[in-house]
């Protein structure tokens, strides 16, 4: 890998690929993360260690938010736990905009492997992923243990648990000195179609979910990564003895911090006049300082 990250529109970076198996019942998300990665990774210090695990983070987003139909619909990944170097993470996925956060203890962080498990970093905890709907105004939220060697493997867990989807998850990150690029694959089994059916009897055994789960694990983290390999060409490694395969290039991914001055003006509008007034300071402004972008916003009310 070069020093310079490649152009997005030439290898694939900073998009999401959907495609489908037709005749294995089955859809997939492919996605690699590149200059968008690295303008989210920028806003704070973190450690190259902290730094993987969020790239991580942010691939499941966007790989799991991007399933969404809906326009206005918002996916958010959000990791909490305790006695582990990590205590907080939240990502986001809205229209093709990603964010994210990760709360760390530096000390503790200093003591960890490069390759450590998902219990050293977090310790014990929980992983919420929560589905927000604008046009229903519907939230659905399916919350599982930290567990499992990775956030892609406690993310296999959710769908098992949650949505009784088989579901297969690759995630590969690659450091190049100060640059991050990052990579992932979701496959799922859906034997009675996306929409409005009962997937209680999709089992893990079924010859076709066998077949395709055999073929998606012979992906190499490595080609996640690759940028000379772009999107479409990595689907088609996998999938082209079947007799169809269907892609469709989804939105381009973008880094979108939703901050601004007016919004946080409109929820500091919610609270107590008595509550607003303790919160400003010397100028009559109230600080907010944004987690996502580390920026500190001066707001009126």
């Amino acid at each position: 890998m070069s020093d310079d990250l490649p152009r997005t529109d030439d290898t694939g970076f900073d998009r999401v690929l959907a495609f489908t198996v037709p005749a294995r019942h089955a859809r997939g998300r492919v996605v690699r993360l590149g200059p968008v990665l690295e303008t989210v990774l920028s806003a704070h210090s973190y450690p190259k260690v902290v730094k993987h695990v969020l790239a991580e983070a942010l691939v499941l987003t966007a790989l799991m938010g991007s399933l969404l139909k809906e326009e206005g619909a918002q996916l958010t990944f959000q990791a909490q736990a305790e006695g582990g170097a990590v205590d907080l993470l939240v990502c986001d996925y809205r229209g093709g905009e990603l964010r994210g956060y990760l709360r760390h203890d530096p000390a503790l962080v200093d003591r960890l492997e490069e390759d450590c498990s998902l219990e050293a970093m977090f310790g014990s905890g929980y992983l919420a992923i929560t589905f927000d709907l604008e046009t229903s105004k519907e939230r659905y939220q399916g919350v599982v243990p930290l567990e499992g060697a990775s956030l892609a493997e406690a993310c296999e867990n959710y769908f098992a648990q949650s949505e009784q989807l088989p579901t297969l998850i690759r995630v590969s990150v690659r450091s190049n000195g100060e640059r991050c690029v990052a990579g992932g694959m979701l496959v799922q089994h859906l034997p009675d179609g996306e929409e409005g059916k009962e997937r209680l009897h999709a089992k893990e055994a079924h010859p076709d979910w066998e077949h395709v789960s055999i073929m998606s694990q012979s992906i190499q983290p490595a080609e996640l990564v690759d940028p000379v390999l772009n999107l479409e060409q990595l689907v088609w490694r996998l999938f082209h003895e079947e007799s169809e395969v269907r892609v469709e290039p989804l939105e381009p991914l973008a880094r979108g911090c939703r901050c601004s001055v007016e919004y946080y003006r409109n929820i500091l509008g919610r609270f107590p006049e008595s509550e607003r007034i303790d919160m400003r300071d010397e100028t009559g402004m109230v600080p907010v300082d944004c987690a996502f972008c580390s920026k500190i916003l001066h707001v009126p009310v």
